[in-house]
């Protein structure tokens, strides 16, 4: 027995379907999100639940601590982890493990967020009570203010009664989408409100490609004036001061291919490169016995010690520099970093 073909047309067809039923899971899930975000714009009950519960969690003296069953409990941990990342201590309980010895992972000074869509679990439920009868702060999150999880905490988010994506309309989606953007939102918040700063960021992310971004240039200067940096005031011929760099950089292995041109006090005022040589060579060699501060690119984009990889990498971008003066708060001289510096494997992302 054969089996006939697939036409092209029946193909055409189910793939279009695929993409229709894609499309509109990817648009339901964003029309919670939007529906969630006017209601508070709204103002009234629903917002200030939300201020309450972001200085419920601002207020914390101990962890946030995060449970939920199923979908909502993983959701959970990449909410608890969210929290941790910015600063926010935070660990997982699990409901059912709670009621059998782990309740001693919870303290008086928590605040316990309780994740249940249905806001009927049982186990989430049964957990909230616990700790409402101990006098542990409660956070619950379900679909609306009416279910058992709201009536038990002490500060409650409403989600919305919402369906659940794609055809069946039976896999958590949009409400496990819902409850992960409200996690987001609240963690954001309260680290807005207490002032948490990239630098307090990479302290907890030392590694991978957000802590590599968020390195300061300082650390990756490798040209510093006194060493491997020749630094010339504007009045200085322009060949003398080639004369200097090179003396400067006798027996130096590595040394930078720009002088930096500086006033009296030692801050920045103008930049010379190899680049500016080339030119100038080509234009008449007399060119070089001008005074430096004739032929120095003046005003150059410096960038602190103390801004980012990231922020380095975006002005070399835009302005299309292969050279960065560094600087300190009074502009002065602290070194020098090439694009070499940016994308060296020691920098470099995947």
């Amino acid at each position: 027995m054969t089996t006939e073909p697939r036409s092209s047309q029946s193909e055409a067809t189910e793939h279009e379907g695929t993409l229709g039923v894609i499309t509109s899971v990817l648009r339901q899930e964003a029309e919670a999100l939007n529906a969630m975000s006017g209601s508070i714009e709204q103002g009234g009950p629903i917002a200030a639940n939300w201020s309450a519960a972001v200085k419920m969690i601002d207020a914390c003296k101990g962890h946030l601590v995060v449970s939920g069953m199923g979908k909502s409990g993983l959701v959970g941990a990449k909410i608890s982890a969210t929290f941790s990342s910015l600063g926010i201590p935070s660990h997982v309980v699990h409901p059912a493990d709670a009621a059998h010895g782990d309740l001693g992972a919870i303290r008086g000074g928590d605040v316990v967020m309780l994740l249940s869509y249905s806001g009927g679990t049982a186990e989430v439920v049964e957990l909230a009570t616990i700790l409402r009868n101990d006098g542990v702060a409660t956070l619950g999150v379900s679909r609306n203010d009416s279910t058992n999880l709201a009536r038990v905490c002490e500060t409650h988010l409403a989600l919305g009664d919402l369906d659940e994506a794609g055809p069946l309309n039976l896999a958590p989606t949009t409400s496990t989408t819902a409850t992960l953007a409200c996690g987001d939102a609240l963690a954001l918040a309260v680290a807005h409100h207490r002032s948490f700063t990239a630098t307090d960021f990479r302290r907890r992310h030392p590694g991978g490609s957000l802590g590599a971004m968020l390195r300061p240039v300082e650390e990756l200067i490798r040209f510093r004036p006194g060493e491997n940096l020749t630094t010339i005031t504007a009045d200085v011929p322009t060949v003398e001061a080639l004369r200097l760099s090179d003396k400067d950089h006798a027996g130096s292995v590595r040394h930078a291919g720009a002088l930096l041109v500086v006033d009296a006090d030692g801050c920045v005022i103008g930049l010379f490169t190899d680049g500016d040589l080339r030119r100038l060579v080509l234009m008449t060699s007399d060119e070089l016995s001008r005074p430096i501060g004739e032929v120095m690119t003046k005003s150059p984009r410096t960038i602190h010690r103390e801004a980012t990889l990231g922020e380095a990498r975006r002005l070399v971008a835009e302005y299309r520099i292969d050279e960065i003066p560094v600087v300190d708060d009074d502009g002065r001289a602290v070194g020098l970093i090439d694009i070499q510096d940016l994308m060296a494997p020691r920098v470099a992302v995947d």
